[in-house]
């Protein structure tokens, strides 16, 4: 026989967790199926005491959306497994929706979308609705080749057999996102479904901004070659060609100083911009992120490939100062009058700051890698 786990994180839900526990209920005698009610709970008020008399199995006090279902989801013990909110937002008789092509073999990662369903008045926001959902859905989709409307939908379903293939590591609102994604790396069959969504009986937890840029910041640690390693290398190089004409023009300290600080300024930030690329791409690996895709990537991070970029960063760093004294010594020859030396000082500052930022850039990899086996 076929059995359910239904997986609910709450956080003080006294006033629903009666209602969500009657309808997983009708769902098992519905689908004459064992079933399992996984309550993953953080809450001040009755509501584990509720659960509980119900026969739901509560697991807690766990803190974090993410860190609730993932120690929900390790208990569940489900052929199928659904997951929902416990405020009654989603209507788990519509849970059918979800396991009827679930139990066909037609999917195996059942998503609900709101946005193509009915959203009560009142249940979400204008900007959560028309702006923010819209909009990481759609990042989402093009970063990650996935097709669905609505990316943070909270009531989902699939087999024991997708859940054990997802590598699901976030402990915040960014798993919503982080599952989508691994659902769609580990080429689950996905499929979604309209759902219904109701308001809410007690304040709403969540936090748009600080909760939408949480999925951003996920989203840019898995893709950080078109967040980060591309208009990176778009703006170093163009700096470099900035520079590098006007250096060859010869025409620097006259007519195009302007555009040869516009220039430097581009190196610096592009830069930049590749070393968090780096930290980023690293923090990924070390966390198990990329467990298929290491490649290249990893083996620019072994030990002697950081030694070697010490000592490139400090060439470039003794270079930058030998022309700055270079400038200082101009200046006191001239007995500490007027000087034009302004193209040697910018250039000597660029390459004192790419220098350093190579330096330092060695030294945070290498803490990152402390701990590591750098020997991918």
């Amino acid at each position: 026989m076929s059995s359910l786990s239904i997986v609910m994180p709450s956080m003080n839900e006294e006033e629903t967790i009666r209602i969500c526990i009657e309808k997983a209920q009708s769902i098992f005698e519905k689908y004459g199926i064992e079933g399992e009610i996984i309550i993953a709970d953080n809450s001040s008020d009755r509501t584990a005491e509720i659960a509980a008399s119900m026969g739901a199995k509560v697991i807690g006090p766990i803190k974090g959306y993410g860190n609730a279902y993932l120690k929900g989801l390790a208990k569940a013990k489900g052929d199928y497994i659904a997951i929902a909110d416990a405020d009654n937002t989603y209507d788990l008789l519509e849970l059918d929706r979800f396991l009827d092509p679930l139990m066909a073999g037609e999917a195996d990662f059942i998503m609900g979308t709101r946005l193509k369903g009915d959203i009560k008045k009142g249940a979400m926001p204008w900007l959560h609705q028309y702006i923010g959902n819209p909009f990481l859905t759609a990042m989402l989709n093009l970063l990650f080749g996935t097709k669905i409307s609505d990316a943070h939908c909270g009531m989902r379903a699939f087999t024991k057999e997708a859940l054990e293939k997802m590598n699901l590591k976030t402990h915040g609102m960014e798993l919503a996102s982080e599952m989508v994604i691994e659902a769609a790396k580990c080429e689950l069959r996905i499929k979604e479904v309209p759902i219904t969504y109701y308001s809410r009986r007690a304040p709403s937890k969540l936090r748009s901004f600080q909760d939408g840029w949480r999925h951003i910041r996920f989203m840019m640690l898995y893709r950080p070659l078109p967040f980060l390693f591309l208009p990176g290398a778009v703006v170093f190089v163009l700096g470099v060609l900035i520079t590098g004409s006007l250096l060859l023009t010869g025409d620097v300290a006259e007519n195009r100083l302007h555009s040869f600080i516009l220039g430097c300024m581009l190196l610096i930030l592009g830069g930049q911009t590749l070393s968090t690329g780096g930290y980023l791409k690293t923090y990924g690996l070390i966390r198990g992120m990329y467990p298929n895709n290491k490649g290249n990537t990893a083996k620019w991070l072994n030990y002697h490939s950081l030694e070697k970029e010490l000592f490139a960063g400090s060439i470039i760093l003794i270079a930058g100062l030998l022309l700055g004294l270079k400038v200082v010594y101009t200046w006191i020859s001239s007995g500490y009058g007027s000087l034009s030396e302004v193209k040697n000082a910018v250039i000597s500052m660029v390459f004192a700051f790419i220098g350093l930022q190579m330096i330092f850039s060695a030294i945070v990899l290498s803490v990152m890698l402390l701990e590591v086996d750098t020997d991918w």
